[in-house]
């Protein structure tokens, strides 16, 4: 094992040092060199490349085990739990990546990640969306310090096999590591053009069009659900909303499992009401992105917002179809949010469609937007959930008309705390004032949920990303806190265990209160309190894990320890039952023992026979 931990620490010392090599052994990187092509690239670009991710996550955790094993990991084994049930190891590995490779870059009067794209013809709106998907720090740091292969989904139909999500990481790469000042996304471009070939070609389509398709591939492809069961959708009656939302995440959480819905996925509640017997259906479902409508009234972004959730009536070829007439009628319905997500992606409805489905007309209406300390608080009905406040860090702008139009981006750059305007191959550093000048031109807005204190840079205010799992209610968004730092190491068999009990002195008790707190975290509709926990190794947390993501369960001794009768609770009831049996309830005479007593009844009884 020393040897292992003496490799691990090799290859990541390497990584702080400029110009070195990080593979454990010069030899296997000649040979990786000399047997895949990178198109043509410098070997400086290759070097990069392979730099990217060449510690895997299977090192990191063996590392782990070494150190825990040597007494050196005993104060990581707090938040060791904790990092596996967030993508916090991901972002440390991406950052070492990243600041082992910086030398080489190609500009060193910009930061990392400001970098152009080619414009491939008309293609100014894929390049538009790759610079504000590339500023998403969890995104990105997943497929540069991650080892995004093994969770790449080969058996889902509705995915590409990993062939999108592959050409996606490798552009990433590029941008973030590369050597020239701006990346050719031909190879992304063509396993797009596969996924959705309304993209294959070169003609100018919709920035918000590809980023839904885009993020539903990369969805696919990353699928942690191989065996996706069948589950209706349940109509709820508004009795019990918060219990019925976290029951249709669960189920949705059975088929859909992956890296983009822990980041872009919330959840709305929508109500129809007949309008003739006044019956009324909730439902409870998952967005990835706010599609918010313009009018001429509309002056900011809130404006749109309230016209998005107010009531609106749904007649003639909309009619709502009532389960309780058996037919269709006329309906109101009404959409809220119930929770949002840490990357909230908005799209201001600018471009309006004819029946044929081609754009007719443009709203170039100017909507003033947050860029800091958005408070969505009033807005979101759940009451469970991470204070929804805000920051603006990306922006996909269109300018022009319908048949000359251009798209560009502004994004904030994790470094430098910078924003920075990309146009295609182009890019320069502007202040943050430059929204002002963008209020008619913006269309899709990224904001980060911010978790920190508002006097701190933005990108340090990034969001606690949680890698969600059927088996985890405590990593769901419907159970979180306002404080991540509140959240406790969760182990499933605590929430019953004698520690939780302790826990809970002084708030009723938690077994006949139908309100009760271990009711309600059985039911997770509540997050569990900080408590003390004994340390798990990570070797058998990582098994853990893997066996909660595949929806498996697997035996707690402290669960089997609860099942058993501790002998004081023996020795009273034995104590009872002896009592009972010696008291007047079953015999005249206490004195008497039970066996006594029965051999003088059969004895009374038979006297009684002859005598008759």
């Amino acid at each position: 094992m020393g040897n292992v931990s003496t490799r691990i620490k090799r290859k990541l010392s390497r990584r702080r040092k400029s110009g070195e090599d990080i593979e454990s052994s010069s030899e296997d990187y000649h040979e990786t060199q000399q047997t895949e092509e990178t198109n043509g690239e410098s070997p400086a670009i290759k070097q990069s490349l392979y730099r990217v991710g060449s510690v895997s996550d299977d090192d990191l955790r063996e590392l782990d085990l070494v150190n825990s094993n040597s007494g050196e990991g005993s104060e990581r084994e707090g938040s060791q739990r904790a990092r596996t049930s967030t993508y916090g190891n991901v972002r440390d590995a991406a950052m070492m990546n990243l600041s082992a490779v910086e030398p080489s870059k190609h500009d060193q009067s910009v930061p990392m990640g400001v970098i152009g794209l080619k414009n491939l013809g008309n293609t100014c709106f894929i390049n538009s969306s790759l610079q504000c998907l590339s500023a998403t720090i969890p995104l990105t740091d997943y497929f540069l310090g991650f080892d995004y292969r093994s969770e790449i989904n080969k058996e889902n139909f509705l995915g590409t096999g990993g062939k999108l999500a592959t050409a996606y990481a490798e552009l990433m790469k590029k941008m973030w590591v590369g050597t020239n000042s701006s990346v050719h996304p031909g190879e992304f471009k063509s396993q797009l053009g596969t996924f959705a070939p309304q993209f294959d070609g070169y003609r100018q389509h919709d920035s918000q069009e590809l980023l839904a398709f885009l993020l539903d591939g990369i969805h696919e492809d990353l699928n942690r659900v191989k065996n996706r069961p069948y589950i209706e959708d349940k109509d709820c009656d508004g009795k019990s909303d918060e219990k019925d939302a976290i029951e249709s995440w669960k189920n949705y959480l059975q088929r859909n499992k992956s890296l983009v819905v822990d980041l872009f996925q919330g959840q709305l509640k929508n109500t129809c009401t007949c309008l003739t017997c006044g019956h009324k259906n909730i439902r409870f479902e998952p967005f990835m992105y706010l599609s918010l409508p313009i009018n001429r009234k509309c002056r900011s972004i809130e404006d749109c917002m309230k016209i998005y959730l107010q009531e609106e009536t749904l007649t003639g070829m909309n009619q709502w179809y009532c389960s309780k007439c058996k037919e269709h009628r006329d309906a109101t319905k009404k959409t809220d949010f119930w929770i949002l997500p840490p990357i909230l992606i908005v799209h201001l409805k600018r471009f309006k469609y004819d029946e044929t489905g081609q754009v007719g007309s443009k709203n170039e209406q100017p909507i003033q937007y947050p860029v800091s300390q958005w408070d969505l608080k009033s807005k979101v009905k759940s009451r469970g959930t991470i204070y929804p406040k805000y920051d603006l860090y990306a922006v996909s702008n269109h300018m022009g008309g319908l048949g000359g139009g251009h798209y560009t981006a502004l994004a904030l750059n994790r470094f430098d705390d910078q924003w920075y305007e990309f146009n295609d191959s182009s890019y320069r550093s502007v202040d943050a004032s430059v929204h002002r000048d963008h209020h008619k031109t913006a269309y899709v807005l990224f904001y980060n949920r911010s978790e920190g204190d508002s006097n701190m840079p933005l990108n340090d205010r990034a969001p606690v990303i949680r890698r969600q799992s059927v088996s985890r209610p405590d990593l769901w968004p419907h159970t979180q806190v306002d404080d991540p730092s509140q959240i406790r190491a969760f182990r499933r068999s605590r929430a019953y265990s004698g520690e939780y009990k302790s826990g809970l002195k002084g708030m009723g008790s938690p077994l006949q209160s139908p309100n009760s707190p271990r009711r309600a975290a059985r039911a997770g509709t509540m997050s569990i309190p900080q408590l003390p926990i004994s340390p798990v190794s990570p070797r058998r947390q990582s098994r853990i894990d893997k066996l909660l993501d595949e929806g498996e369960e697997k035996p707690s001794s402290e669960r089997k320890k609860e099942r058993r009768k501790s002998p004081k609770d023996k020795s009273n009831r034995q104590h009872y039952r002896r009592s009972r049996s010696r008291s007047g309830d079953y015999s005249r005479n206490s004195s008497r023992s039970g066996s006594e007593e029965r051999a003088s009844n059969k004895l009374r009884k038979g006297k009684k026979k002859k005598e008759r």
